[in-house]
């Protein structure tokens, strides 16, 4: 009797584009602070003036993931080299109401959003009257509901175009199942929108998940909710708007997360010379910056995760989708570790924490050889072995 054939788990499918240079973009209406809080998180000198749309095209840049396990790994190793994470953040110009239309700078504006995985949706908390509402006062709810819409009447123009072409060859020509299978996805998905949902909110399974990947629609990407309230509430913990919202994002958006920050205390931080200034200030106004938890969040997001390679040469994080097998992990670092692969060496992170060495990880049974199934868990700590004689190519991904 022959051997049964060993059982595949089934495959991870996940809402979303495939890569590991994924982004994350700022969203919100003019002046609710996008541009104030990409320049805190990136340390960079985007334009933050008092007018709409003086974020014309979009800022990009990268800021590293901080992450004490990766501390840890560099003061046990002092390499030469140190390499993080890093969260690959655009700030997008604000978008205003009739932007699907092409009002303000719409088009452009929700062609940046497309290119992107996932959102920081900045909601304005805050009263300042010196600083201009593009509708004239502090609304939160509105402005959500301003942003939710115009992103989803977007995917709704972009979706009949779709839909038309293939009613007439499912409806009316029949035959094609590919086609048919598609066109029911569309219509459900037509639906959600109709309701004044997101995609990302339906439930779906895998092979719709497939046909929706085919589209990247503008609402099936995760969302993080950013408010940005004045320095005296963020330090308090309370703003007269913060039950509004609240209740907004359980009506349409239930169980996203929402992280309070305040951009003009993290732009006074941001001013000071130094960590232990930083540090003493935070102290004497008894908070913490919100920087971190946006920037770990955000990168959760993408479905990102990373493991680690480490020794005296370098300790680096190497970023993957969550899901990755060691094959295609270990080809994050060298194509030909891909081909060659034979297996990898793993230690999970909080092993080599709590025994201070690899050797002293290995004397306690915990070093383990993996093979092409082993799905890469996030902090993982991981030597690959592979055939040289698979074909070195010398290129590097």
């Amino acid at each position: 009797m022959p051997p049964k054939k060993k059982e595949e788990a089934p495959k991870q499918v996940l809402i979303g584009r495939v890569g590991t240079n994924l982004k994350i973009g700022i969203v919100g209406l003019p002046n609710v602070g996008k541009s104030t809080f990409f320049n805190c998180l990136t340390k960079s000198e985007a334009n933050a003036e008092n007018f709409p749309f003086c974020t014309i095209d979009p800022n990009e840049s990268r800021v590293p993931v901080p992450d004490a396990r990766f501390d840890f790994l560099c003061e046990t190793y002092a390499p030469v080299s140190k390499v993080p994470a890093f969260l690959n953040v655009v700030d997008i110009a604000g978008l205003v109401k009739g932007a699907h239309e092409g009002q303000g700078l719409g088009n452009a504006f929700l062609s940046n959003i497309g290119a992107c995985d996932a959102l920081f949706h900045v909601v304005r908390a805050f009263s300042d009257e010196e600083i201009v509402h593009v509708e004239g006062d502090v609304d939160p709810s509105r402005d959500l509901d301003i942003i939710h819409n115009e992103i989803r009447l977007k995917d709704v123009e972009y979706l009949k175009k779709q839909i038309d072409p293939l009613e007439r060859s499912v409806v009316r020509g029949g035959g094609d199942k590919k086609k048919k299978e598609e066109y029911d996805v569309l219509k459900k998905v037509m639906e959600i929108l109709e309701s004044d949902k997101w995609v990302r909110t339906g439930t779906w399974d895998a092979k719709e998940i497939e046909v929706l990947n085919q589209h990247l629609f503008l609402t099936s990407k995760p969302v993080i909710y950013l408010v940005n309230l004045s320095e005296k509430d963020y330090i308090r913990r309370k703003n007269k708007w913060l039950m509004k919202i609240k209740e907004w994002i359980d009506t349409n958006d239930s169980g996203a997360q929402v992280i309070l920050f305040s951009g003009a205390l993290e732009s006074k931080l941001l001013d000071l010379a130094s960590d232990e200034e930083r540090e003493a200030m935070l102290k004497e106004l008894g908070c913490t910056s919100a920087l971190e938890k946006i920037i770990v969040n955000g990168y959760k997001a993408l479905n990102l995760v990373y493991f680690f390679t480490s020794g005296k040469d370098e300790v680096k994080a190497w970023t993957i989708q969550v899901g990755t097998k060691a094959p295609q992990a270990a080809g994050r670092i060298h194509t030909d570790f891909e081909k060659g692969f034979i297996m990898a060496e793993v230690m999970a992170y909080d092993d080599f924490f709590e025994h201070k060495s690899e050797n002293e990880v290995k004397a306690h049974g915990k070093y383990k050889q993996k093979g092409r199934d082993y799905v890469v868990q996030d902090g993982d700590i991981i030597l690959f072995k592979f055939n040289a004689g698979a074909g070195l190519s010398g290129k590097k991904k």
